[in-house]
């Protein structure tokens, strides 16, 4: 799967657009492992020509996700994180004023 055959979207905002892969690698559903597994899964998946990829912090996939896009980078896989583009979710229990800023950063660490 190629990178430039996977169908994209455009996301326009008022001060700029992006373009978004219609077929995102999903992280749910590696469970019990140390993140090696998720690790591995990513790096092969951006091989293959994934550049969407989807997470949640409930998942327990983010860091692994993280890491791969840096191994990525190193092995020169990607140029650039912009080439990626990452879903994550504000979980239900973290939908309340006080509770959404720190989720967002969390999952953005």
């Amino acid at each position: 799967m190629s990178a430039s055959k996977i169908p994209q979207v455009v996301l326009k905002s008022s001060s700029n657009q992006c373009n978004m892969p219609v077929i995102a690698f999903g992280t749910a559903a590696v469970t019990n492992n140390d993140g090696e597994i998720t690790k591995k899964a990513v790096i092969e998946a951006i091989k293959s020509g994934y550049r969407h990829f989807d997470t949640a912090l409930i998942y327990g996939s983010e860091e692994a996700l993280g890491e791969a896009i840096e191994e990525a980078l190193q092995l020169g896989l990607i140029q650039s994180r912009d080439e990626l583009f990452i879903t994550s979710k504000l979980w239900l229990t973290d939908n309340f004023p006080h509770l959404v800023l720190p989720a967002l950063q969390k999952s953005l660490q």
